[in-house]
């Protein structure tokens, strides 16, 4: 396995390079649960997610049979309280032998959800599995398994011949709170990060590969959430999220170019801009150094306001290179989506296509 390319459903299609294989001791689970703490929006906080059914994919037992996920909803304030975690640990049934090993358990997960910025902390399965030394899992219609069940039975309550214990787990951490997590963030496998990604961090980009043709460079989240639906409103599809943040540098918006323009897939850029702690003008001035240093032939769609914004447009006008400005973000968006399809087409029927921008338009 190691080195060998690995698909699964956590991998997406492309799958990841493996570089490391845990071996471990091999369990037959009795009955498998289901425990996290999440951050969750529609509790507006943390909350426990439980379920009877674990050790398969939680979205499907949601979706299949949806009164078998148990929700609770914790306090910020008050904490994970004793009370909480013993009503999850009986709704799921763990059982009386396992109560307080659960509620424990689940105190130690919030405990540590808290303390290093998590957004998740899941467990499954959450397993019960036979005692050392006690085999009762591979034929439990055989007479010695039924009498070493009987001899046990003597000392212990039934239930007490089997452990539980947390199989398997999963975590995912803030990344904005990497400043006071630096050695938990330090951990951080950069080889199985996107490569684009892991370039993007160097310059405080954030970066986020998708399977579309149009490059996307916006400021703010939300504003790059927004051009993405606009995009798609007019039938085409964003090739990534990339957000510059409200400091980007001339070099940074270079570099941002770079990691665009890499992926082979990108037919048109769209560039949409709110000017109000960055100024425009250095954003024409990165998009103009980026042009001319990558030789770059593929259309940009620029839409820029705010800040410094008609320096910015005298800037990309006495450039003289093919950066079309537009004002209204829909106006903007609907060109780049036809601006691709004719890329698309052009590349299809092998033609080179040389866009010339008229000068009532510059």
């Amino acid at each position: 396995m190691v080195n060998q390319l690995l698909v699964t459903k956590q991998t997406g299609p492309a799958g990841r390079i493996c570089k490391k294989v845990m071996v471990a001791e091999r369990k037959f689970p009795r009955r498998e649960f289901y425990v996290a703490v999440m951050m969750e929006r529609a509790f507006n906080g943390p909350v426990i997610i439980a379920s009877s059914q674990g050790g398969v994919n939680i979205e499907e037992v949601a979706a299949e049979n949806p009164e078998a996920i148990i929700y609770e909803p914790i306090d910020i304030k008050q904490g994970l309280t004793k009370e909480l975690a013993k009503k999850v640990a009986q709704a799921i049934g763990v059982g009386a032998a396992h109560e307080g090993k659960t509620i424990q358990l689940l105190e130690n997960m919030y405990k540590l959800f808290v303390q290093k910025d998590a957004l998740l902390i899941e467990i499954n399965p959450y397993a019960e599995d036979a005692m050392d030394g006690l085999d009762v899992s591979y034929d439990a219609n055989s007479e010695l398994c039924l009498l070493t069940l009987f001899r046990f039975k003597k000392i212990f309550n039934f239930h007490d011949i089997f452990v539980i214990f947390a199989l398997d787990a999963k975590f995912r951490f803030d990344d904005s709170a990497e400043y006071r997590q630096k050695e938990l963030f330090a951990l951080r496998d950069w080889t199985q990060e996107d490569p684009k990604e892991v370039e993007a961090a160097k310059f405080d980009l954030n970066f986020i590969a998708l399977d579309g043709t149009i490059g996307c460079m916006v400021n703010g989240a939300g504003l790059a959430m927004a051009t993405m639906d606009i995009i798609k409103l007019y039938g085409g599809d964003p090739a990534n999220f990339l957000d510059v943040g409200g400091g980007a540098t001339a070099q940074a918006v270079k570099e941002a170019f770079k990691i665009i323009t890499s992926d082979p897939k990108v037919l048109c850029i769209l560039v949409n801009i709110f000017g109000g702690i960055m100024r425009c003008d250095v954003i024409a001035e990165g998009i103009i150094g980026a042009a001319k240093e990558l030789n770059m032939q593929m259309p940009i769609v620029v839409r820029l306001q705010g800040t410094n914004v008609n320096e910015a447009r005298e800037l990309i006008r006495q450039s003289g290179l093919r950066i079309i400005p537009r004002h209204d973000l829909d106006e903007a968006a609907n060109l780049a989506v036809h601006l691709a399809k004719i890329v698309e087409l052009a590349r299809e029927v092998k033609m080179d296509v040389s866009f010339e921008i008229p000068d009532h338009v510059k």
